[in-house]
């Protein structure tokens, strides 16, 4: 396990860093998943109070649902958080992470909904809906 995970988007202009446990990631395959990113999403998760915006020029958030937001850069378009309104915690995409990140995948949600064009084979667990993406 890696003490510290850091990570930025395409361009930069948004830098973090993660400390503490993280959580194993979770694929997603949601329809607003797949809308925000463009296919799946593979996320981790931390504690608010862990996650630390080392250089922010461009963060934005937008509310995708009743329930959360999502953060992104507003210069290259890289989607990097999700964030329940309600909770204490923050989910962060797995691919924005700089290497080595030490993390695993546990599991696959919203399975009843991914696309037509891909298909699981990892073997591991597959959820219809297993609520939120909790740390």
């Amino acid at each position: 396990m890696v003490d510290k995970n850091t990570g930025h988007c395409l361009c930069s202009g948004i830098e973090y860093e993660a400390k503490g446990l993280l959580r194993p990631i979770v694929y997603c395959h949601c329809e607003q998943c797949h809308r925000t990113s463009g296919n799946l999403v593979a996320a981790t998760a931390c504690d608010l109070k862990d996650l630390a915006l080392t250089k922010n020029e461009s963060l934005g958030w937008y509310r995708s649902s009743q329930i959360a937001q999502r953060g992104f850069c507003s210069n290259c378009g890289s989607t990097l958080f999700w964030k329940p309104e309600h909770d204490n915690y923050i989910c962060i995409m797995a691919w924005t992470q700089n290497r080595p990140s030490g993390l695993k995948a546990e599991r696959h949600r919203f399975v009843p909904d991914l696309s037509d064009y891909y298909a699981i084979g990892d073997g591991l667990p597959q959820h219809a809906d297993d609520g939120p993406m909790t740390p």
